[in-house]
Order: structure tokens, then C-alpha cells, then sequence
């Protein structure tokens, strides 16, 4: 029997660094923009705008940080004041899901990224890395970068506060509607969700323009 090949070890994930941020030379001012909330059938898109220092997040924090998919809740929550302590700006912002229904979704979040760059404090950036294919219409020059959260330090944490901001607001709406499970599904459509959305219909906080809430609005009249 021939002999089986040696199993390769696991190669560890390459952690979000400031590659693309030193890629516009030495220093210029640049934000990472992320969005979280797109999918969901209810509750705002929200943005966040982070600036940090040449030399990024301290150690301890850099290697912690990642797309804030790839981060568990409860590490997101605890990393979460630290970028908020070291980043040189950041700015959170958001469009609603009554925005979300005018616009259409691509639009709201591209507007809630824009928001975001434009509450940064301070001097405005220089460039701007934006998760994604699409970048908002903001003053500065700025590049589309897919996959952005898992590539670039700035982005991992705007990516972080965006999640941490839109999570504490579903948590704060699940408790005037306790029937749909914000608190545990953010939003997305679960089988909870989903159930709870034919049993107890559609809120002001839902967006129309999802199919789901759509027919439930039409099956309710």
C-alpha cells in the first residue's frame, strides 16, 4: 500500500494590514469605509469612516482585527472601544430603511458612506479605500477594494464600528417589537424572523422594497 502524503499544515489567514493605505505615499490623510446591513429585511444600512496613524492599531489590537464577519460578537464589542481610542478619526453614519425604499439599497449605502466620510473630524482625508466595487461621491481620491475588510487595516475597522453601531441599534428596536428576534438575527431573514413577519406584519422599520415585507405588506393589505 503505497504511503498516504503528508498532511500540509494549515497556513494561518493573512491578517488586514496597512499595505494599500502606505500605497499613497507618505503623509497623505486616508479612511477606510466599510458599510454593514445590506441584507436585512429591516433597520438602517450603516456606515463607519476610520483614519488611523502610519503606523495603525497598537500590536495587541491589529492582531485581533478582521472583517467583522470573520469576528465574534462578543470580540468585536471588546475591540471596539480600542479602535475608537487609537484611530486618529472615524465617523459613523447611516441612510434608513425608509431611505433604503426610495433609493433602492446600492444607493442608500453608497449614501450612508458618503455621510460618514463627511462627519470624519478633522482635516478631510486625502484618499479614501472603500470596501467593495462601488465608492460614494465624496472629495478625494478613492479606490474600490474587494474584499476590502480582510486586506486593509482602516477598512477592518470601519468595518468593526459599522457592526458594533448597527447591532446595538437592532438590539435597542427589539425591545419595542420583541416579536421578530432583532436582537438575535440583527435583522436577516431567519426562519424566526420570517415566521414572526406573517404573524405580527410589517413595522415602520421594516423595508418595503425587500420582496419578503413586500408580499406580507400586499397579503395584509
Amino acid at each position: 500500500m503505497p504511503a498516504k502524503a503528508p498532511r500540509k499544515a494549515a497556513v494561518p489567514r493573512q491578517r488586514p494590514d496597512l499595505s494599500l493605505e502606505a500605497g499613497f505615499g507618505p503623509g497623505r490623510r486616508v479612511c477606510g469605509i466599510d458599510e454593514v446591513g445590506r441584507g436585512p429585511l429591516c433597520g438602517p444600512v450603516v456606515a463607519a469612516a476610520v483614519v488611523l496613524a502610519p503606523e495603525g492599531l497598537p500590536p495587541e489590537i491589529a492582531a485581533q482585527i478582521d472583517d467583522s464577519k470573520a469576528v465574534t460578537r462578543r470580540l468585536r464589542e471588546e475591540i471596539e472601544p480600542a479602535i475608537r481610542a487609537h484611530a486618529l478619526a472615524f465617523a459613523i453614519a447611516e441612510a434608513s430603511a425608509a431611505e433604503i425604499d426610495e433609493l433602492n439599497i446600492h444607493k442608500a449605502t453608497l449614501l450612508a458612506m458618503k455621510r460618514a466620510y463627511l462627519a470624519l473630524p478633522g482635516a478631510p482625508p486625502d484618499a479614501a479605500l472603500v470596501d467593495g466595487k462601488f465608492t460614494p461621491d465624496i472629495a478625494c481620491e478613492r479606490v474600490a477594494v474587494v474584499k476590502g475588510d480582510s486586506r486593509s487595516q482602516s477598512i477592518a475597522a470601519a468595518s468593526i464600528l459599522a457592526k458594533v453601531a448597527r447591532d446595538s441599534e437592532m438590539l435597542r428596536l427589539s425591545v419595542l417589537y420583541p416579536h421578530y428576534g432583532w436582537d438575535r438575527n440583527a435583522g436577516y431573514p431567519t426562519p424566526e424572523h420570517l415566521d414572526a413577519l406573517t404573524r405580527h406584519g410589517v413595522t415602520p422599520h421594516h423595508r418595503v422594497s425587500f420582496a419578503p415585507v413586500k408580499r406580507q405588506k400586499a397579503l395584509s393589505g
